[in-house]
């Protein structure tokens, strides 16, 4: 693992348009049953402009970020080794349908244990206006040589 990635930071992926159907598979999928991840009608009652998100639906649109990384030449990431080891999400407003989302990679730490490397990378998700809207943390470990 190549310990100068610390502190790069990616090119934003395109843009991600959030659908109602791709919220409800994916609240099927975690079996979140919230009414307001489901009905419409509900996530207005609850004074939604549309359906939320369930509070993991992040990793979604965090996945083309993690590509990048995995795909940078000099990253020196063997995907066969790596190991998700900690996702974290920071809100500043749910996720609806509708929002048109953004992503950008930052790498926030990389440390060696016990001969393995831990990456941590940072993708703050913001909406068309440029305004944050969650930053997806996660930690990825790379197994080192057995």
């Amino acid at each position: 693992m190549n310990p100068e990635l610390q502190g790069r930071v990616f090119a934003p992926t395109a843009p991600y348009l959030v659908g109602r159907e791709k919220i409800r598979e994916f609240a099927h999928a975690v079996l979140a049953t919230s009414p307001v991840n489901l009905d419409l009608d509900a996530a207005i009652a609850a004074g939604y402009s549309d359906i939320v998100a369930p509070p993991t639906f992040p990793i979604v649109i965090q996945e083309a970020t993690l590509a990048q990384l995995l795909a940078e030449p000099d990253a020196g990431i063997d995907f066969s080794r790596v190991v998700h080891g900690d996702q974290r999400f920071s809100y500043t407003r749910p996720i609806v349908a509708g929002d048109e989302l953004t992503a950008t990679l930052s790498v926030a730490g990389i440390k060696s244990l016990g001969g393995h490397s831990m990456v941590t990378a940072e993708s703050t998700i913001v909406d068309a206006a440029g305004a944050h809207v969650v930053t997806a943390i996660s930690t990825l470990v790379v197994r080192g040589d057995e």
